[in-house]
């Protein structure tokens, strides 16, 4: 079965390569999540992954489809992720932060869940990509949750702190001088790249 499993996900895999949709289709439909989410990433590859595959994918059992099927949403940025950001699975969760960093047109309520995970995610890596992506999307409705985050953990204060880089006002600039004299010199070092950007 294993054997089986391996040669179909290759099968899948070249077919995404080759332009075979029938192949890439029908792993789709595997035992194997291996293979259903080599199956997403090969109809994505040929701009042949449609919205109900997609919306199948991310409700898959398996955390690996259900991550792979986040990862190719963005250029599907009407399908709704935001609810993800609450998966079991802690690298979905971060999976999903990512992608809604790159959305165009963020909504409220994609917003409001980024905010929600920086601010109280039971996970410091979910944290952390929360407020890098309300960082990228540079909304202002975002900016006290990032503000926020500049005061949790160190891995998640140094990228709070780069998140900062699209604002501006009182508030940053009292944030990014307290980074200066942060306990981690990582979160310092961020600071000073913003408050003090090299010509």
């Amino acid at each position: 079965m294993m054997a089986d499993s391996t040669s179909d996900r290759f099968a899948v895999i070249e077919a995404g390569f080759s332009g075979n949709r029938d192949i890439a289709e029908r792993g789709l439909r595997h035992a194997d999540a291996a293979v259903r989410a080599s199956s997403l990433r090969a109809l994505h590859r040929m701009s042949l992954l449609n919205e109900k595959q997609l919306v199948h994918g991310l409700t898959d059992s398996s955390a690996d489809v259900r991550r792979t099927a986040v990862e190719v949403s963005v250029g599907m940025q009407h399908i709704e992720i935001h609810s993800l950001l609450n998966d079991d699975d802690v690298f979905v969760a971060e999976m999903t932060a990512w992608c809604l960093g790159e959305r165009v047109e963020p909504t409220d309520a994609e917003i409001n869940a980024l905010m929600n995970a920086t601010l109280h995610h039971s996970e410091a890596v979910v944290r952390e990509a929360s407020a890098a992506a309300l960082g990228s999307l540079g909304d202002e409705r975002g900016l006290p949750a990032i503000l926020a985050a500049c005061s949790d953990k160190p891995a998640v204060r140094r990228r709070a702190v780069l998140a900062l880089a699209p604002f501006e006002g009182d508030a940053v600039e009292e944030a990014l001088r307290a980074a200066l004299e942060d306990r981690d010199w990582q979160v310092r070092q961020n600071a000073e790249i913003l408050l003090h950007p090299r010509d």
